[in-house]
Parts: C-alpha cells; structure tokens; sequence
C-alpha cells in the first residue's frame, strides 16, 4: 500500500489526510479545494459522479471515506469494484453492513467504523474482555464535548451533526439479560462521574459496531452509551419526539449547526468496565482517559479530531504493515489494542494510556 486517497476533507478528513501523508503517497478529495493549505495533493470533483470516483480511486491502492455517513456506501461501492482497500468512519449500521456483503468477495480488505466510537472504544472494550475466561457486563462510553460549556443543551457540535442526529435517531443494539435486541437510543439514563464532574450517558446508536455479534451467547449485559452534560439526553428528546424533528433530519441539522457551533476548547472521554470471571475469580477491569486538544505539525487539533483521525490512520499503518488482514471483512474488536498503540499514529493515544 503506497498511494491512499482521502475523501471528503472537513475537520477530520484534512488531519486523517496529513496523518497518512507522513508515510504515503496521499491525494485529498472534495467538492471544493480546502481554504487552508496542505502538503498533499488535491482533486476536486463530486463523489456522486461515479466516473470522477473511479478515475481517482483506480490510481490508488486504498481510500479512506471521511464523508458524512450517508455519502460513504458509492466510495465503498467503487473501491470495491476498484479492488483497493476501503477504510471509514461510520456509525452507520446500514452502510456497514452493505460493506460486509461487499467484503465477502473484495479483493482487498474492507473497514468501516475506524473512528472514536465504534472504532477505538471497541478495540480497548475487546483488549479488556480477553483478559477474562467468563464475561458478565461489558459496557462501553464516550463523549466528545466541550471543555467549557454554556446553555442548557451544554454541547457544540465538534463533529458531523448530521452523524450525531443518526445516531441520536435509530435503535440501538444491545445484549441486555444474554439476549441480543434492539433498543430505543436517547434511552436508558445513567448518572456518571468523573473526576469528581457530573456527567450522564444515555443509548445511543453504532457506538458497539459489530461486538453484539461477536459476543452473542457469551455475556449477560452489553452496551455502549454517549457522555454528556446532565440535562442534555431530555433536551434532545424534547426536540426530536415532542416537536418531531425527528421527520426532518436536514431542518434538523440546520437548526442545531447554527445553534451550536465547534469550540476550540473540547475533551473526549473514553471509559470502559468489564466484568466477569478470571478463572474462578470475579474480577472488573477498567479503562478510562481524557483526551485534550494537541499541536500536530505545528497546528493545534480539537480533541475529537485527532483521536477520530489518529484511530483511522493506525488502523491503514496496521494493514499496510501485515498486522491485519489484506482482503475482507476487519471487526474492530479483531484489532489488537498493544498492535494499535505501536503504529506511528496509534501512539498519538499512547500518550495517555494508563
């Protein structure tokens, strides 16, 4: 693997771009060149132009799509009929599994949900699971959010609202009493501290990626739910179900773009507990980490940006260096956490690893 495209460069498709172009050859694909300036080369042309795909994606060995979810499966389409590798950021459960059905017959290998959650969540979930021979609760959380935050809804949208709305609005997978169903996201609400700060967690759809799957039969409680400040969960449910919202998700995205627009300032919260059986013994292991905004090549990067961006470039390092699998279908839980944190980019997380 020695040329990657890039598409779509919004606020992380731009860092995931200037990751990989330390060590690949990287072209950068939009609708429109970017105001800022790059290092790696640009074309411009609309990925709904199915030609204007193929004509890129044919001199590439692997793209990587960082385009909203909707606009993923025509990238994944044509990389798949290109024979190169496909890599994205979804939470979208549709889009992933009409990925999978490619990936039974790709000739190169195929990874959606490469970003925060699903995506390095369900690697540390995983690399906290196996150290148990019996599992009990497996249960996952992250929030992105602003470090300092004002107004009720206490949130600015420091990544793809229309991502957020998605998830926000369809059913959540769960194993909930060792039985695999789907439910209501904006549901279960849960108090959390940390670090002494008041937090709550609610369902929330993609976040487990393929992990019920995996762990069918084999525990009692999986779940994944988003961090947020308290009152945000009933906010949001007042908005979507009580005004119907929910019927009009472009309005929808409008309305709260323009309401809550990114900080500078934000932190990602990443915790994980496992519980279960170590042998004959009952035992609860734990991952937590705040992640902060840092200085990469001399330009400061919201936290949300690089631990999405940082987690999809490790991943394309693992591939490329023979630590995954070439063609196919990858589970993020399949993805060894120690493996991830050795990558160029992976170490970006090791940082902070506790």
């Amino acid at each position: 693997m020695k040329k990657i495209a890039v598409v779509g460069l919004g606020k992380v498709g731009s860092l995931v771009a200037t990751l990989l172009h330390e060590t690949f050859e990287v072209t950068g694909v939009d609708q429109r060149k970017p105001a800022d300036e790059f290092a790696f080369a640009i074309e411009t042309g609309s990925v709904s132009d199915r030609s204007f795909l193929h004509s890129v994606l044919q001199r590439h060995d692997a793209v990587v799509s960082c385009l909203p979810y909707s606009l993923n499966l025509p990238v994944a389409e044509v990389a798949f009929e290109c024979g190169i590798h496909y890599f994205d950021l979804t939470e979208d459960v549709p889009t992933t599994s009409a990925i999978r059905q490619m990936a039974q017959t790709s000739k190169g290998v195929m990874i959606p949900q490469c970003g925060l959650a699903p995506g390095f969540i369900g690697i540390v979930g995983a690399n906290l699971y196996n150290r148990f021979t019996r599992l009990r609760d497996v249960e996952l959380r992250v929030g992105a959010l602003p470090k300092y935050p004002n107004g009720q809804m206490a949130y600015s949208f420091t990544w793809s609202p229309a991502g957020v709305i998605n998830e926000y609005i369809n059913d959540a997978e769960v194993i909930h009493n060792g039985v695999r169903k789907m439910v209501s996201s904006l549901d279960g609400l849960e108090a959390i501290t940390i670090e002494g700060r008041e937090f709550e967690a609610f369902t929330t759809s993609g976040g487990l990626g393929t992990m019920c799957e995996t762990l069918a039969g084999k525990v009692d409680t999986l779940n994944y739910k988003t961090i947020r400040y308290p009152g945000h969960c009933r906010l949001m449910r007042f908005f979507l179900y009580e005004l119907l919202m929910k019927d009009d998700r472009q309005l929808t995205e409008q309305i709260l773009t323009n309401a809550k627009p990114p900080v500078r300032e934000d932190v990602v919260y990443v915790y994980a507990v496992v519980e279960g059986w170590q042998g004959e013994a009952l035992a609860r292991e734990e991952f937590y980490n705040a992640y902060h905004p840092i200085s990469i090549q001399g330009r400061e990067w919201r936290a949300i940006s690089w631990t999405t961006a940082a987690s999809v470039a490790a991943v394309v390092e693992m591939v490329a260096a023979g630590k995954l699998p070439t063609h196919g279908f990858v589970k993020q839980e399949d993805i060894p956490l120690d493996d991830f944190l050795q990558t160029r980019h992976g170490s970006l997380y090791a940082r902070y690893h506790p």
